[in-house]
């Protein structure tokens, strides 16, 4: 397939030798024309009729230069090297081998094209949320509440992309890179730039002129995760500093297909050499890959559209714990098959009382005849897992229905005219006194007052 390219390059530069052979020639014709000259020797002989200086070196030029040509074409397939239009020698092609991505051809080489499974066992999760926060403090000098940690650990296991949003400074990217720690696979931080407009700036690009594709660490991270069985954690550091609807398009479309459905293309077309677990230029993204997103909420940042915030776990790290006495924690080699049969057994195991299903099903009513506003299959699923999993990492119900609620269907009050929140937010507020008591859902309640306020 190479050598073939290569001939149609040498067939395309000889025709246009040719071409250019054809002007030289064309041009001579002109002057002998406007010289009104019989032939070249009338020209360049004793009676030439032309006497400028110019024209002469242009006339000289045009004959010197077909043989010149033509002299380099047939040097340069004989050869089979040169230097022509293109700015490079065809041989180029021969020395890259026909490998486009040198990063991606070297994991290959040391990865083999067999997993590599963990032969950890699987840990409960509230072991696992327990020796984490120990593990932070002990080794990290990081302190965290045992709520956050019941959060983080609960959106991590509902869905492969979580937003951590705060104020800076609360420990947002410390606790993304610690868990990672703690997992025993050290997170890999990607520093968003705020010009990321395009999937090319995320994973990288194909460049036309080298014949070589340009790959981005976060590229390399995915396909290095295809050969273990580990849970990697990329974390997608000042996520909002460009349009995150923008340049993570292409991931956020893949989270909505059947994982063994989730390829990402990388080429149109498919070479020899590229990578093993390529096919057709595509490549099946990782399951035990993880995405987590740091946003800080002031004005250098964009607003996350509902787009994104649907199809992610959200969880708010507005300040910072304080100091404790840990006990010594040591890491724990969790893989992705462990970690996942034990999310499903949460799953299974516990489930969101009927009760407070009518209940959150009266709100949605509330919600959708006062504001407008609803939310639809994904998130009520996502609402199921989440408390579940909750639960079986040590808190209680109404604490997660409180925390997914307020972060996740009452977030959608925002896009409404904040002076109607303001007034209406009171009669919200006594909706949820009905439903759950006075003295309960203290997330939500401290959100309708931060509403009033950004309204006022």
């Amino acid at each position: 397939m190479t050598e073939e390219k290569d001939m149609s390059v040498w067939y395309r530069r000889f025709i246009i030798c040719g071409i250019v052979a054809l002007v030289c020639v064309a041009l001579i014709l002109c002057g002998t024309h406007f010289s009104d000259a019989d032939n070249l020797a009338d020209i360049f002989g004793e009676g030439a009729y032309v006497h400028s200086e110019t024209v002469y070196l242009v006339l000289i030029l045009a004959l010197l230069l077909p043989v010149v040509l033509i002299v380099f074409s047939v040097k340069m397939l004989a050869e089979g090297k040169g230097f022509l239009l293109m700015g490079k020698k065809a041989g180029k092609k021969s020395k890259t081998d026909g490998v486009r991505f040198r990063a991606l051809h070297t994991i290959d080489a040391v990865g083999g094209t067999e997993l590599q499974p963990l032969s950890a066992d699987s840990v409960p999760l509230v072991q696992l949320c327990d020796g984490f926060r120990s593990y932070a403090a002990s080794k990290l000098r990081l302190y965290y509440d045992e709520e956050d940690i019941r959060r983080f650990v609960a959106g991590f296991a509902v869905s492969h992309l979580m937003i951590m949003q705060g104020l800076s400074g609360t420990g947002k990217t410390s606790m993304a890179t610690a868990f990672g720690d703690y997992l025993g696979n050290p997170s890999t931080v990607i520093s968003v730039q705020p010009m990321w407009k395009e999937r090319a700036d995320v994973i990288g690009y194909f460049n036309e002129f080298t014949k070589q594709f340009s790959e981005s660490p976060l590229l390399k991270k995915l396909y290095e995760s295809c050969y273990t069985d580990d849970i990697h954690i990329i974390v997608l550091d000042e996520m909002n500093i460009a349009r995150v609807e923008y340049f993570f398009a292409d991931f956020l479309s893949l989270m909505e297909l059947n994982p063994s459905s989730r390829y990402l293309e990388m080429t149109s077309d498919s070479w020899d050499k590229d990578p093993v677990l390529f096919r057709d230029g595509r490549f099946r993204l990782p399951e035990n890959v993880w995405f987590i997103g740091t946003a800080n909420n002031d004005d250098s940042t964009f607003a996350i559209s509902d787009k994104v915030y649907d199809r992610a776990m959200v969880m708010n790290l507005n300040q910072k714990a304080r100091p404790f006495s840990p006990r010594t924690s040591e890491g724990v080699r969790l893989s992705y098959s462990a970690f996942r049969l034990t999310v499903e057994w949460a799953k299974q195991t516990f489930s969101m009382t009927a009760r407070n299903r009518r209940k959150v099903a009266e709100i949605d009513r509330y919600l959708m005849d006062n504001f407008h506003i609803t939310y639809g299959n994904r998130i009520r699923k996502q609402m199921e897992e989440y408390i579940a999993v909750y639960i079986a990492c040590g808190g209680t119900e109404e604490n997660a229905l409180d925390d997914f609620l307020s972060k996740k269907i009452l977030r959608k009050l925002e896009g409404q005219n904040p002076v109607v929140i303001a007034k209406a937010s009171q009669a919200l507020a006594q909706k949820l006194n009905e439903l759950f008591g006075e003295e309960s859902m203290p997330l939500c309640r401290g959100y309708l007052h931060y509403l009033r306020q950004m309204a006022s």
